[in-house]
C-alpha cells in the first residue's frame, strides 16, 4: 500500500483506552491547526467501534476550538440509543482538557426501500484532467506558509474540472467539481471507506463560497475555518475509485459561507451528500 495512505489508516486507527474512550494522533498537513476532516473521520471511527451490524447513514458535527497536531486527541463516545434498526452515538473530542469538537451520528441496519437520486453532472472524466499538484508549478508570489500547504503530499488525488483560483482575483459562479480518489487500493471494509470519505469531504468544500468574491485563502488575508459539518451516506462507497465531488455555495452572509456537496461514484450513483458552514472573515 502507498506509504501516505498507510499512514492515514494508522492515524484513523484509534487506541482504545476504555470501552467508550479512544485516543488518536494527528498529522501536520501544512495548516496551523489539526485538519478538520481528520477529527471528523476519527470521531466517526470511535463511534463506529461501539456499534454492531449497522452502518453510519448521517452525522452532524461542530468544530469548537482549533486542534493541536502536536498532542493526542481523546474521543469520548456516548451510547445514546440502540434501537431495533437504528443506533445513535454522540462523540466529544477533548484536547488539553477542553472540548474541541462534538458530533452526533446515526447508524442503521441494511434495509430495502424506495430509491431515487439526482443525476450525476456531465463533466470531463478524471483521466482527461491534471492532478491538483500539477497546477502548483504555475503559482508564484504566494506566502511561504501557503506554498508549504500546497506542496504537502496527500493520501488522496484531486483532479478539479477547472484550474483553481489560487493566485488571481477572478469572480466565478459558486460551483466546483473535483474528482477525488485514494492514492492506492484499500481493503473491502465499508466502515473504513465511509470514515475516509468523511475525512476527504472537508477538502475543497468551503473554498466554493469564496469564488463569487474573487477571494483565495492562498492569497488574500482572511480568517477561514469550518464551523459545522453534516454528512449523509446514501449508498455503498469506495474511496479508492474515482468519486466526483460536486459542490456549490447557495449563500454567504454574516461572515459565514454556506456550502453543499454531492458525491457521485464513477458509475453515476449518488453515494453521499455534505453540507458545511464556515467562518469567512476578510481582514484586509
Amino acid at each position: 500500500m502507498h506509504q501516505l495512505l498507510e499512514d492515514l489508516i494508522k492515524v484513523m486507527t484509534l487506541e482504545r483506552l476504555e470501552i467508550n474512550l479512544f485516543r488518536g494522533e494527528s498529522r501536520d498537513i501544512g495548516s496551523p491547526q489539526v485538519f478538520g476532516g481528520q477529527v471528523l473521520g476519527q470521531a466517526l471511527v470511535a463511534a463506529t467501534a461501539t456499534v454492531e451490524n449497522r452502518a453510519v447513514h448521517s452525522l452532524h458535527a461542530y468544530f469548537l476550538r482549533r486542534g493541536d497536531f502536536n498532542s493526542p486527541i481523546v474521543y469520548e463516545v456516548d451510547r445514546a440509543w440502540d434501537g431495533k434498526h437504528f443506533a445513535m452515538r454522540r462523540v466529544i473530542a477533548i484536547q488539553h482538557g477542553q472540548q474541541i469538537f462534538n458530533m452526533s451520528a446515526s447508524f442503521q441496519m441494511p434495509e430495502v426501500g424506495v430509491d431515487h437520486q439526482f443525476p450525476m453532472p456531465d463533466v470531463p472524466l478524471p483521466e482527461s484532467l491534471p492532478d491538483l499538484q500539477q497546477y502548483r508549478a504555475s503559482l508564484t508570489g504566494l506566502p511561504p506558509a501557503m506554498l508549504k500547504m500546497l506542496d504537502q503530499k496527500r493520501p488522496f488525488e484531486f483532479r478539479p474540472t477547472e484550474m483553481p483560483n489560487f493566485a488571481r482575483a477572478e469572480k466565478r459562479p459558486p460551483f466546483k467539481y473535483v474528482w477525488i480518489r485514494a492514492v492506492d487500493k484499500l481493503p473491502d471494509d465499508e466502515a473504513l471507506h465511509r470514515c475516509l470519505m468523511a475525512y476527504a469531504s472537508d477538502f475543497q468544500l468551503l473554498d466554493t463560497a469564496l469564488k463569487p468574491h474573487g477571494l483565495s485563502w492562498a492569497r488574500d488575508k482572511m480568517v477561514i475555518a469550518s464551523i459545522d459539518h453534516a454528512m449523509w451516506f446514501h449508498r455503498s462507497v469506495r474511496v479508492d475509485d474515482w468519486l466526483l465531488y460536486a459542490m456549490d455555495s447557495p449563500s454567504a452572509s454574516g461572515a459565514r459561507g454556506f456550502t453543499r456537496g454531492n458525491v457521485f461514484a464513477r458509475d453515476g450513483r449518488l453515494v453521499a451528500s455534505v453540507s458545511q458552514e464556515g467562518l469567512i472573515r476578510v481582514t484586509s
